[in-house]
């Protein structure tokens, strides 16, 4: 993902901090809509897009945080902020529409 990618410019000493903290929240943005479409119920399913809405938010959080850290410039805010604003209510619709 585009997030991986983009935090291989981040200081070292957030290695084990913010980079890894938005990696992970990254990834199960992806890993729980896949875990909950696995022929589940609805209901289960919605639980678990309720989990990958929570990380997607869970980024934009971090990326504030290294917006605020000034790791993330402005640019990279905006591009990564939009787009898991998009993401966030692809998967609100989703799970609205269940």
């Amino acid at each position: 993902n585009k997030i991986d990618g983009f935090t291989k410019s981040f200081p070292k000493d957030e290695m084990f901090i913010l980079t890894a903290q938005i990696k992970r929240a990254a990834d199960s943005v992806n890993l729980n809509i896949a875990e909950g479409s696995t022929g589940q119920s609805k209901a289960e399913f919605k639980r678990f897009l309720g989990y990958s809405l929570r990380s997607g938010i869970e980024v934009i959080s971090c990326l504030y945080v290294g917006k605020e850290r000034k790791i993330i410039s402005e640019e990279n805010f905006k591009i990564f902020y939009k787009e898991y604003e998009e993401l966030i209510i692809s998967i609100q619709a989703l799970r609205n529409s269940m």
